[in-house]
């Protein structure tokens, strides 16, 4: 049985220590492995992270990444869909098998610099089939998945908790947060956790975060930095490098401790590097649980480690944004309703088993003619120019439209059909050109009463192979063989 494994069986509270290689720096592979010989981080057992080609193309896989390694101490793999097909994630994950790795956390991925909406697609493979395909694979496996709570409008955030009861069902262990600092958004989500049949143990991401690091972090997709975070951090960093720095280590030692008493099963800890840094963060968590010992006193210190005098109080939710779990007022637009009722309408006449249109139109599409190339061309572009035109179609020769509410996956820059990233902002596509669909999609569940899709209709990916073909055909073969 694996560390990880064994720490959240035990409910011990456990230290994921993320690691992002670069391309080759002996030095720093050499930091990694005094980091991890600690073993423990005041009292919390370690695991390494491996990160999963974070940024370009050229970055090193985490398999990779471990491999330079050897194996000398427990490792937690990511695995992100990005660019990465359905038969490149069985090796990867034959391949752990072969290393004798049982624990990874399976990721969409955050979009790639240079990947732009609308030019040549990059494919990812979302993470709920990953998961799926992973508890085929590798049955006693750990597996994670991600959480991204920090959400402040009702469509994204109960579309993130839908998305999540989904991974639930298809095998998820544990749960990581993205990276947040809203305490009231981690117990929001350790409150979602506590309602489900089968509660499963909870980590979540942390760094230390001073001005510098907060600047870049407003541009990290999912990431929710307010003007008044910044003003906060922009305060200590006028007081002194110095002193900015080890008020940003006491800053993550109490957040730590407030998970820990809040019940979280342990950290994701992100951004720290060094035999330096990590010394200096046990110091200032081994002060914090000698002083913190109930979550009134860690309420306390919390909103008092963000306050200044020059400063005005610290918000931690987006302007626009309060929603909280548990309202639901949200509704349809009248243009998302009625396309809604004109797609359902025509989805019955022509794929219905009573309609004579259906019976007609299956019949027709059962012609072998369209085994033939240039009736099958020809077909595909029919239905492309009649469905481009409605919803946005790819043609993606598997359609999906019955099980996503008409509103079509593949005008998702990221192609996911099963819910959304963890990259929106207010409702807004981690591309920054459109509303994220699955805002839509909410909308027009919760309106016809259909939130079950959302929640537990788990949709397959679409197969390389039948992509640019027309569905029709498809559609009525399937329908016949079940």
């Amino acid at each position: 049985m694996s560390l990880l494994k064994k720490a959240l069986h035990a409910q011990q509270f456990v230290c994921v220590l993320e690691w992002v290689a670069p391309q080759s720096d002996k030095a720093t592979d050499a930091d990694l492995c005094l980091l991890m010989q600690r073993q423990y981080l005041a009292g919390m057992p370690m695991v390494a992270a491996f990160a999963d080609r974070v940024g370009h193309r050229s970055d090193v896989t985490s398999l990779r990444n471990f491999e330079r390694y050897g194996g000398s101490f427990p490792a937690l793999l990511h695995l992100s869909g990005k660019d990465r097909s359905a038969e490149q994630l069985h090796q990867q994950l034959q391949h752990m098998q072969e290393l004798g790795l049982q624990d990874v956390l399976l990721l969409s991925g955050d979009r790639w610099p240079g990947d732009v909406a609308g030019k040549a697609r990059v494919r990812y493979l979302e993470s709920v089939s990953a998961l799926q395909q992973a508890r085929l694979c590798m049955p006693a496996a750990v597996l994670g998945a991600a959480l991204n709570p920090f959400k402040y409008l009702e469509e994204e955030g109960l579309a993130q908790y839908y998305k999540a009861e989904k991974k639930l069902l298809a095998g998820a262990d544990f749960f990581t947060l993205q990276l947040g600092f809203d305490a009231k958004k981690c117990d929001e989500a350790l409150q979602w956790m506590q309602q489900q049949a089968s509660p499963k143990p909870m980590l979540a991401c942390v760094m230390a975060l001073t001005y510098k690091r907060a600047q870049f972090l407003c541009h990290v997709p999912g990431v929710t930095i307010t003007a008044s975070m910044l003003a906060a951090l922009a305060a200590e960093e006028k007081s002194g490098q110095a002193w900015a720095q080890q008020r940003a280590m006491d800053r993550l030692a109490l957040q730590i401790r407030g998970l820990q008493l809040k019940g979280y099963a342990g950290i994701h800890l992100s951004g720290v590097h060094t035999q330096k840094q990590l010394a200096h963060l046990e110091q200032a968590l081994q002060r914090q649980q000698a002083v913190i010992q109930t979550l009134a006193q860690w309420e306390m210190a919390w909103a008092g480690i963000w306050g200044t005098a020059e400063t005005p109080p610290v918000t931690f939710a987006p302007d626009g944004g309060h929603w909280t779990l548990g309202q639901c007022t949200v509704q349809a637009h009248p243009h998302e309703w009625m396309q809604y009722q004109r797609m359902h309408r025509w989805h019955q006449r022509l794929f219905g088993n009573a309609s004579w249109m259906g019976k007609v139109f299956g019949a027709a599409m059962r012609w072998r003619l369209w085994q033939l190339r240039p009736a099958a061309q020809l077909l595909h572009q029919l239905e492309r120019c009649i469905k481009k035109p409605m919803v946005g179609c790819d043609t993606c020769g598997n359609c999906r439209l019955d099980q996503t509410l008409y509103i079509c996956p593949e005008t998702c820059p990221k192609g996911l059909s099963n819910g959304p990233c963890g990259g929106t902002q207010l409702n807004r596509c981690e591309f920054g050109d459109r509303e994220c669909i699955h805002s839509v999609k909410y909308r027009v569940a919760r309106t016809t009463e259909q939130t079950h899709i959302l929640r537990h209709v788990m949709i397959a990916p679409v197969p390389v192979q039948t992509r640019h073909q027309s569905s029709w055909p498809r559609w009525f073969n399937k329908r016949d063989a079940s």
